[in-house]
């Protein structure tokens, strides 16, 4: 099975999550440092969408402006742009396999994918 892993290396979640995939004799892991390689918005819409949530709870608070942006009651366009223009924005890690997406915090949730 192959997954990929949007990834920041300075996230012990994250960091956390892709010790879970490597463990797995039957995953194949890609890992997209989104920071340096943002995914577009239409990718992001893909990834909530096969996740089942808002953009909106896929958006990072801590340490970013996203409330005083007004993004956590904005539509889920403007939502997208904002993360799309600035990854910094984008929870960690999303993770995405032939079963689904998840949002893996806590990092056991990519479980439910493999």
């Amino acid at each position: 099975m192959k997954a990929t892993i949007w990834h920041n290396p300075r996230c012990g979640t994250s960091r956390n999550t892709l010790e879970i995939l490597e463990a797995r004799d039957d995953v194949s892991v890609e890992i997209v440092e989104y920071l340096k390689n943002p995914p577009s918005s239409a990718k992001l819409r893909q990834l909530y969408a096969d996740a089942g949530i808002a953009p909106r709870d896929g958006l990072r608070l801590r340490g970013t402006d996203a409330e005083e942006r007004g993004l956590t009651t904005a539509d889920d366009e403007t939502v997208l742009a904002a993360m799309a223009e600035d990854p910094g924005l984008i929870e960690r890690p999303l993770v995405e396999t032939d079963k689904g997406v998840r949002l893996c915090r806590p990092r056991e949730k990519v479980l439910e994918i493999l």
